[in-house]
């Protein structure tokens, strides 16, 4: 992954640019905490916005859209696919429903949001035939592990573009990382800053200090010095803003190679099997 600034991308294997920084607005309430989170990181920059049927905001976030005025093609925009809507049918009229919600003619970006077993391989058919449709960019998976991928490619038509799952320096999940790359399906972090909890690791405190920045834009860089496209979430302009200067240093190799050394295996939610 080449990094250049808040705007920049990476290449999904169909040739669609997503790009490798954005804002995530889990927890942001419908209406005017969303609405304002989402318009305030548009104006500094941010051009990815994550959301899902699960998190109760896609109207804000799309209504935010709209009043920002800037280009549609020029915002990137995933959502979900939650586990009560799987299946072939539900998942399309979920589908619709969040597209509604967003005001919008076309996702960049739709996720199955988790791997529910005897569901996944029917609802990622009905992502297949909304991605063919050109309702969708790029379809993609979320918190699935090496078996359900595995599992899932053994009957899917399309490999999946992205798969988004809880990834911080506790957390790597390196044989999971390293399956996503030669199948090249991009690696996306949910929870980078776990979940608000990097500030308590000695080793972040100390590199924060040595490369002069805060904890939380030590792992947000290293996380995309690892190639993993990273979506932290806020509602709070400051800390929007704050996340987003990590584009003027670079962690060395060494220290790089100390943040992985964290990984414990460690996650915030339960195992995804």
């Amino acid at each position: 992954m080449e990094i250049t600034d808040i705007q920049g991308c990476v290449t999904l294997h169909n040739n669609v640019e997503m790009p490798y920084f954005g804002l995530g607005v889990f927890k942001s309430h419908e209406g005017e905490e969303v609405i304002n989170a989402v318009k305030y990181a548009l104006e500094i920059g941010y051009r990815h916005i994550d959301t899902a049927s699960m998190y109760n905001n896609e109207k804000g976030v799309g209504i935010a859209i709209k009043q920002s005025n800037i280009k549609r093609e020029d915002v990137f925009i995933t959502s979900k696919v939650w586990n009560s809507d799987q299946g072939y049918k539900n998942t399309i009229k979920a589908f619709n429903n969040s597209l509604k919600k967003l005001a919008l003619e076309y996702l960049d970006l739709y996720l199955i949001h988790w791997p529910v077993i005897g569901l996944y391989k029917e609802t990622w058919k009905a992502l297949e035939y909304l991605y063919k449709k050109g309702k969708i960019k790029a379809i993609g998976v979320s918190n699935f592990l090496i078996n359900h991928l595995e599992e899932l490619l053994k009957t899917a038509e399309i490999v999946p573009m992205v798969n988004q799952v809880e990834f911080h320096p506790y957390l790597i999940q390196q044989n999971l990382l390293d399956f996503c790359a030669k199948n090249n399906i991009q690696f996306e972090a949910w929870a980078p800053l776990m979940r608000g909890n990097i500030n308590k690791v000695d080793l972040i405190n100390t590199l924060a200090k040595k490369y002069n920045k805060n904890p939380f834009q030590v792992v947000l860089r290293w996380n995309l010095q690892k190639g993993v496209v990273t979506i932290p979430k806020s509602s709070k302009p400051v800390r929007i803003h704050s996340n987003a200067q990590i584009f003027d240093f670079e962690i060395s190799p060494e220290d790089v190679f100390k943040i992985d050394r964290l990984d414990k295996n460690e996650r915030i939610i339960p195992y995804p099997a």
